[in-house]
């Protein structure tokens, strides 16, 4: 599974990309607005940051405008477009311009279909959003691999969002899901574990014991 992470905060990019887990980063309007920057400036220095997709986003609403913004912005990145009948259109026309387009503010299945159908390079369900009415958002990452599955020319990878916990993670890797992006505090969830903690702590309490020195 590939990793990116949700956020327009280059400090938190840059220190979670030394990591080496980051495949990538995904933007929207509501995380360029909290950055305070200019988003071109901000996708620039993303991009010189991290080798994979930078996602940045359409804000027009109809298909001339939203093909034009995705224009400008597809020299370095995964323009991303709302799944909206202009949405799909300008995803059709992006991507045969060879174009990565990654079709966000997905809900349902029928959805995702159509998004690999318009030649979607990523689909973006938003799970923690269904969560939050009540339905399952993974059980929509299920049937979407299956439905993708039935059909190997479709080349659109699974993009899961709106991730609110690590469990989501473990839950989509499980579905095969391709992709999931992050907010930086849900990846650094990734690594705790109790026992982890623990275990190091005895280990290092006891080399204090042997008063030695590796150094």
């Amino acid at each position: 599974m590939k990793f990116l992470v949700d956020t327009a905060d280059v400090a938190e990019i840059k220190d979670l990309a030394a990591s080496g887990l980051l495949d990538g980063v995904t933007t929207n309007p509501s995380l360029i607005m909290k950055s305070g920057r200019p988003l071109l400036d901000v996708i620039q220095e993303i991009c010189a940051i991290v080798p994979g997709p930078v996602g940045a986003e359409t804000v027009a609403t109809d298909h001339k405008k939203m093909l034009e913004e995705g224009r400008k912005l597809a020299k370095n990145v995964a323009v991303k477009v709302p799944l909206t009948p202009d949405g799909l259109k300008t995803c059709k026309a992006l991507a045969s311009e060879g174009t990565m387009v990654n079709v966000t503010l997905c809900f349902s299945a029928a959805q995702a279909l159509l998004a690999a159908k318009a030649g979607a390079s990523f689909i973006s369900p938003f799970v923690g959003r269904l969560d939050d009415i009540g339905q399952d958002g993974m059980h929509l990452i299920g049937e979407i691999m299956t439905i993708y599955r039935q059909y190997p020319h479709f080349k659109t990878e699974v993009l899961v969002a709106s991730v609110r916990h690590s469990q989501h993670v473990i839950q989509a890797a499980k579905l095969g899901a391709h992709v999931a992006t992050l907010p930086p505090n849900v990846l650094r969830q990734l690594f705790k574990h109790a026992l982890t903690d623990n275990g190091l702590k005895a280990f290092l309490d006891d080399w204090a014991k042997t008063g030695q020195s590796i150094l």
